[in-house]
């Protein structure tokens, strides 16, 4: 396999997806190897939570995301993230602990306890960022075209904003993933609502909000008759597949064809796919099993 990027980066799993979601990562380190960039496992804790320990401390949130941070820093790494939330948070912290000194002087009196100092030296990537960049490469290596699909993308809150740190794409008008779903010949089909929060944000405090926003975006990806929902942040996952569950459980309501769910697929999985990995023990792992292997097995693209 060429080189296609000369970048190595630590790679940063995050809590949820190791614990809830294995196979996101599973899928992710299947798509890295068709690009062959090098990934490192360094020994991270939790990122922290950009809003739940950032509210209530702020010191503790900055101090634990500088020792990611530092860990990266020590390998000479940029880090590589696959969740949103880990993302904002790195990215957050690592551009205030840089130009906040006041801030800076007290984590780093924190970090010098295990023997860490935060210096600033690298910086934080979503692994969407990377796949954009190396679009160009992928029509070259598609071995399961999508054409037959439709798709509603999902950006998630904590990708985009806050804009002015993370300057991933609009903050209101994102392109970026949609571009990734039509570089593997996909639809990325518009909708209303798209750029609606998933609703995990207010999920531990209350949750017929949080269950509400979920029904408001679902009616109106089911209106455009999707095969999935991709996303590109593991809660988003957890939301849009387990809130289908627990809504029609609970009210009686499928947003699908024929009184089905909407499957729901990390960028990372559907990427692996497109590019001729056997998914089936990642996919067998969905609560909501994938209808839109069904399009791909009538034009003759093979089984997952």
């Amino acid at each position: 396999m060429p080189r296609y990027s000369e970048n190595a980066f630590a790679l940063f799993l995050g809590c949820t997806i190791p614990l809830r979601f294995p196979f996101i990562e599973s899928a992710s380190r299947k798509a890295i190897k068709a690009f062959d960039f090098e990934t490192k496992d360094l020994p991270f804790g939790c990122c922290p939570d950009p809003l739940g320990v950032q509210s209530f401390d702020k010191e503790t949130w900055a101090a634990l995301a500088a020792h990611n941070l530092c860990l990266a820093e020590e390998e000479d790494l940029d880090i590589l993230t696959l969740c949103n939330g880990c993302f904002e948070t790195l990215s957050v912290a690592n551009a205030e602990l840089q130009h906040n000194d006041k801030i800076r002087i007290r984590v780093n009196k924190i970090l010098g306890e295990v023997g860490k100092e935060f210096k600033g030296k690298i910086n934080v990537r979503h692994i969407i960022q990377e796949f954009h960049d190396l679009r160009t490469l992928i029509p070259d290596l598609i071995a399961r075209p999508l054409a037959n699909c439709k798709f509603a993308v999902h950006y998630g809150c904590h990708f985009l904003r806050p804009a002015e740190i993370l300057q991933t794409d609009h903050s209101e008008h994102p392109v970026i993933l949609d571009e990734l779903v039509q570089v593997l010949q996909g639809n990325s089909i518009p909708y209303l609502k798209k750029g609606l929060c998933c609703g995990a944000g207010v999920y531990g405090t209350d949750f017929p909000t949080s269950t509400k926003i979920i029904q408001e975006k679902l009616a109106e990806v089911g209106k455009t008759r999707a095969d999935a929902i991709i996303v590109i942040c593991p809660t988003c996952f957890r939301q849009y597949e387990s809130g289908q569950i627990l809504i029609k459980r609970n009210h009686g309501e499928t947003y699908g064809d024929n009184g089905r769910e909407i499957p729901v697929i990390h960028y990372a999985e559907l990427l692996a796919f497109a590019l001729g990995f056997n998914m089936s023990e990642e996919f067998n792992q969905h609560r909501i099993k994938l209808s839109f292997n069904e399009k791909l097995l009538e034009g003759g693209m093979g089984t997952i």
